[in-house]
């Protein structure tokens, strides 16, 4: 196994270089890295959940911290770069940790990537005869957080078998004290130890002992090491947890390709631990000691974790494809790739994430262009043409805001003991309104700007939305709490212009409630929009002489708010809305960061005064862990599925609170309407009768639609896509965790979906050109600044007869309603800069890229 994981890495470190240029040098996202050799058989489809107890796997289980502890484990095979949920039972209500104590009455979680072996290579197997865990091997220490989570211990006896691994060093005097340090041993044959045979060890170079915690594997940003999840007063709790791959954590090759006699790839395994930590540990002064310890690790619980292999294998010589436009179904092709790939004549469809306004501009065209993905139709009248594109739908998915949240009742106020007793824990559910969504995505939380901005308009207004009593009117049980984030004042959301924005205002718009908001009214507790944000004219000239009105639904996230503070004293250190709180990358970057409980809060390193080696910069400070998460954002339900984090119910136009599910989203599909100006896509009109209607649908449900005109192209290309599209209307509709099959976060298309999509296929691949889409016969409603009560009625739009020439789309529901209103004025163009003023590091594609600096961001100024 050690030299096939030597080899595994030597080929992950060439992947990741070459995907990292190329990401950087194109702006894509790959839907796959591509290798020789051939597809591994689909897997296990079930969600493969485990659950290990410290009876079966204690073999001193009576003198274990918690011996009728249980642990569930939510997925355990066809793992990627993703999250898991852990549950667990049979604890104590626990204490969280100090900076002196690691706490009381807790579990720490890590993942390790091989087996123990004695001297002679050969596996020790555990009381049960089952394989376990090598503690050298797991990625442990790098939180750091205090003295009871690091690989290195202080004190003057050991357990016999760290004495007789040659891990205790005795020590030489008060100022150097006696220690025991367990090593790292990466995956790459490469071993950190500054205790070997007894003795201290020091780098040859620098003189300095090596950084056990925080090194060139793993670090504080870096790891996935939980290294505190509580236990309520019941004894039970819940932990979500990261799992990494060879790509995100090159200390371990989790993942890596194995080819078997056979030919079948699979990819390494690990290992996830968890360690069970009581009241004390061996110092006998609390748990100050490392989890690492003979004594403490003999009582750990370990799952085996099976990866998908790292990279998708495709046939020599099949050609590339472009597909560009929509990120929500890039996870759908991610899976369906391998299979795509290896079919006769398959092709390797690479996703470049662009605007879907643009790559259905471009697939508009009769040159060859990249097909396109897209929620809405081609706005004709915008690109200045006719709509000669034929769509074909190949999911049904969603938006969604994620959340890690951690209890922390007020102790100046303090609630009931059954609140108390949650602290540290993570609340699992949240109501979201369409004017809580509007509050959260018009910077109009006190903490949404710099701290020290003069943005006085915003003064009255709640720090974030745990202080909110509009929030606290739908989520009763979030009282009591005095939880202070910069990162609960909004959400994360993506930079660029996207149709999945479009859905997200319509959604907030639809609601008079959230209307009557941003019209510069105050909610029933007297919170007012930030007047950077507001489509109230005169409510904006109080900050912007002459006031212009903002318009919605538009296809971006802004940060209009201009304001500007300081971190520090320090006039360098001056930071905008921007930098305060930046934008992902990606709707599944926003996911992950919510996964890690990373606020993303920017810091001031001043640098080193008198010409030192410090350079003064922003930085990013290092995210927060369980028992201290506070943080939301925007991401896809594929995303959030894929991550395992909590997600906010929203209510939908029925007056209920959904949360995202396939049911939900399957009856959102169903109570679609087709659009006015083009009768091939529907959505999910909020207004509309069907939608009132539909009390367990979703109301952020998106269709996907692959779109491209059929007179484009040549035969080749058409083919392609052709063939993309009937695989995802057929075969990539079956759910499941194996290659091929459609990920959690996706609901399986309607058959009459189906049939449009095979339909649109057979056009494409004959080449038919069917005649253009008239445009809609009057313009949507303007509702400008009156409140809900006064809002005029709309013209409901003739709907077109289907185009002469094109494939006949399934039949869908004539609209009853108007269209999605829109507030305020026509936006003028963007005239203005704003600077960043801080660097971004970035993870995207779920761990794809470690960082990635975004400097710059022009911010979109109104015009005077």
């Amino acid at each position: 196994m050690s030299a096939a994981r030597t080899a595994g890495t030597r080929w992950v470190r060439t992947a990741a270089a070459s995907l990292v240029v190329g990401l950087l040098t194109m702006g894509s996202l790959f839907a796959a890295m591509v290798a020789l050799a051939p597809a591994a058989d689909a897997a296990d489809t079930t969600a493969s959940p485990v659950t290990v107890t410290a009876q079966q796997q204690d073999a001193d289980v009576a003198d274990s911290p918690f011996p009728n502890l249980s642990v569930t484990v939510s997925q355990t095979k066809d793992l990627v770069n993703q999250g898991i949920r852990l549950t667990y039972s049979g604890g104590t209500k626990s204490t969280p940790p100090s900076s002196q104590n690691g706490g009381q009455n807790f579990l720490q979680v890590m993942e390790c990537w091989d087996d123990l072996r004695d001297a002679s290579g050969a596996l020790v197997l555990d009381q049960n005869g089952e394989r376990q865990p090598d503690r050298t091997t797991c990625q442990y220490g790098s939180a750091n957080i205090n003295q009871g989570q690091t690989r290195t211990t202080f004190l003057e006896a050991a357990d016999p078998a760290d004495v007789a691994a040659g891990y205790l060093y005795p020590g030489a005097g008060f100022s150097d004290p006696p220690r025991v340090s367990i090593p790292f041993r990466s995956a790459t044959g490469k071993t950190l130890a500054d205790v070997v045979a007894g003795k201290l060890v020091k780098d040859p170079t620098t003189g300095d002992l090596p950084n056990l915690d925080s090194n060139e594997f793993y670090g504080p940003y870096t790891t996935n090491e939980v290294p505190w999840a509580g236990f309520g007063a019941d004894g039970t709790g819940t932990a979500t947890y990261e799992v990494q791959t060879a790509m995100q954590a090159p200390g371990l090759d989790c993942g890596n390709p194995v080819t078997a006699a056979d030919g079948t790839v699979t990819g390494e395994p690990c290992w996830l631990v968890i360690l069970p930590r009581g009241d004390h540990d061996i110092t006998a002064v609390g748990n100050t000691g490392s989890g690492l310890l003979a004594q403490t690790w003999a009582h750990r619980l370990a799952v085996r974790l099976d990866f998908k292999p790292l990279g998708v294998r495709c046939a020599l010589g099949a050609p590339e494809r472009q597909v560009a436009g929509s990120e929500l179904v890039s996870l759908a092709l991610q899976s369906w790739q391998p299979v795509l790939c290896n079919q006769s004549g398959g092709s390797i469809y690479n996703v470049v994430r662009s605007s879907e306004g643009d790559a259905a501009s471009k697939a508009n065209g009769t040159g060859t262009a990249p097909l396109a993905l897209v929620s809405r139709p081609l706005d004709a009248a915008t690109y200045g043409t006719q709509d000669h594109l034929t769509y074909a739908p190949i999911a049904v998915t969603g938006l969604t805001v994620a959340f890690a949240v951690d209890h922390n009742s007020d102790p100046l106020s303090p609630p009931s003991t059954d609140i108390q007793a949650q602290d540290a824990l993570p609340f699992t559910h949240m109501n979201l309104t369409p004017r809580l969504l509007a509050k959260l995505m018009t910077n109009s939380y006190r903490n949404a700007v710099p701290t020290t901005a003069s943005a006085v308009y915003l003064a009255a207004n709640p720090g974030n939305i745990t202080q909110d009593p509009d929030f606290l009117a739908v989520n009763p049980d979030w009282a009591g709490q005095l939880i202070y984030s910069v990162a609960l004042a909004d959400v994360f959301v993506p930079l660029g212009s996207s149709d999945s924005a479009w859905a997200v205002w319509t959604y907030i718009v639809s609601d008079g409630d959230a209307r009557d908001f941003l019209a510069g009214e105050p909610d029933p507790w007297g919170m007012k929009v930030n007047p950077w944000a507001t489509t109230n004219a005169a409510w904006d000239a109080t900050v912007n002489p002459p006031g212009i009105a903002a318009s919605y639904p538009t296809d971006r996230f802004l940060k209009p708010d201009p304001s500007e503070g300081r971190l520090t004293s320090d006039a360098k250190s001056s930071i905008d809305a921007i930098g305060w709180r930046p934008y992902s990358l990606s709707f599944d970057q926003g996911g992950y960061w919510v996964l890690r409980g990373d606020p993303r809060s920017a810091g001031w390193n001043p640098g080193v005064a008198g010409g030192g080696s410090g350079v003064a910069a922003f930085t990013t400070n290092p995210r927060d862990y369980p028992g201290q998460q506070k943080v939301m954002g925007l991401t896809s339900t594929a995303a959030a599925a894929k991550y395992q984090v909590f997600t906010a119910d929203l209510k939908n136009p029925a007056g209920q609170f959904v949360a995202p599910t396939t049911d939900s989203m399957s009856a959102a599909a169903a109570a679609m309407t087709a659009d006015p100006t083009q009768p091939q896509v529907v959505a999910f009109d909020p207004t509309s009768a069907q939608a009132k209607a539909a009390t367990g649908a979703y109301p952020l449900t998106v269709p996907v639609y692959a779109a491209t005109n059929p007179a484009g192209g040549d035969t080749a290309s058409r083919g392609a896509a052709a063939a993309l599209i009937r695989y995802a209307a057929g075969g990539g509709q079956t759910s499941g965790t194996g290659l091929g099959q459609l990920p959690s976060g996706y609901a399986p298309i309607p058959a009459a979906w189906r049939t449009q999509a095979l339909a649109a296929a057979d056009a494409i691949t004959a080449g038919s050109t069917p005649t253009p889409t008239p445009t809609a016969s009057a313009p949507p409603a303007q509702l400008g600044t009156a409140p809900s009560s006064q809002l005029p009625n709309s013209t409901v739009p003739t709907e077109p007869a289907p185009a002469e020439g094109a494939a006949a789309p399934s039949p869908t529901p004539t609209p009853t309603g108007p269209p999605a209103p829109v507030l305020g004025a026509a936006t003028p163009d963007d005239t203005g800069t704003g600077a960043l003023g801080a660097a971004v590091p970035i993870s995207a594609g779920g761990g794809l890229l470690a960082a990635l600096a975004v400097p710059f961001v022009r911010r979109p100024r109104r015009a005077p």
